[in-house]
């Protein structure tokens, strides 16, 4: 592949030797992942009924999944991801945990109708750019019940003349964190070059755009930060 032909994510997601490493790769590059899902359990639960219904979109690999079916046991959920191999990833994590989960292979139209009691999209909504990711938000806003709590997490970041200087950051927080240079640096390229990244203001207003209300920021962490918001 030449340096400009763009990265098909998807197809790269949906390699086996990928998927059964990606447990271990989201948490040397996202600082406090960890926590991240603790949060996320801990926000939905503010709002959400006990034997709420959950849509978690973006769901391959199941790491979000395991943290929220450990964290709420009355819960259910619907876990929607386009890659296969990511899917039966999130299968073999889940093991026993599988039976309060429905997992869909496809996008967000593929998604139950609802209404579900909360939604998660955790490192996903990079991917699309701007205008496919208000309309993908807007999509999982209707699949709410009014006044559903909803965390989206993924990358964001200044962008324009500071977009290098944090891009550089994003690569030294995973060498730092274990990951080979040549590999860092090479994730670094990716996402300068095929990932529609937006300021944090930008991220904010698509939120609102796509229906959500009392749009809170909890989480800010170099070239990562998370809302919790409601429909």
């Amino acid at each position: 592949m030449a340096d400009s032909d763009p990265i098909d994510f998807i197809k790269a997601f949906d390699d086996p030797a990928a998927a059964a490493r990606y447990a271990d790769g989201p948490r040397r590059f996202v600082p406090g992942l960890g926590a991240v899902h603790r949060m996320t359990a801990l926000l939905l639960g503010e709002a959400a009924p006990a034997d709420a219904r959950v849509l978690v979109l973006g769901a391959g690999g199941g790491l979000e999944l395991k943290a929220l079916v450990e964290a709420h046991p009355g819960w259910s959920f619907v876990g929607v991801d386009p890659a296969g191999e990511m899917l039966r990833a999130a299968e073999r994590l889940l093991g026993p945990q599988m039976a309060r989960v429905e997992l869909v292979q496809g996008y967000i139209d593929d998604a139950p109708d609802g209404p579900f009691d909360a939604a998660t999209c955790l490192l996903t909504l990079h991917f699309l750019p701007a205008a496919e990711r208000e309309r993908t938000v807007r999509q999982i806003h209707r699949r709410l019940r009014p006044g559903a709590p909803f965390v989206a997490m993924h990358g964001s970041f200044p962008q324009g003349r500071a977009r290098d200087r944090w891009l550089d950051r994003y690569a030294a927080f995973a060498i730092a964190s274990g990951v080979e240079q040549e590999q860092a640096l090479g994730a670094r390229a990716a996402v300068a070059a095929n990932v529609a990244m937006l300021d944090p203001a930008e991220d904010e207003a698509i939120l609102r755009a796509g229906g959500f209300g009392a749009v809170e920021l909890f989480y800010a962490a170099f070239t990562w930060r998370g809302w919790v918001a409601h429909a």
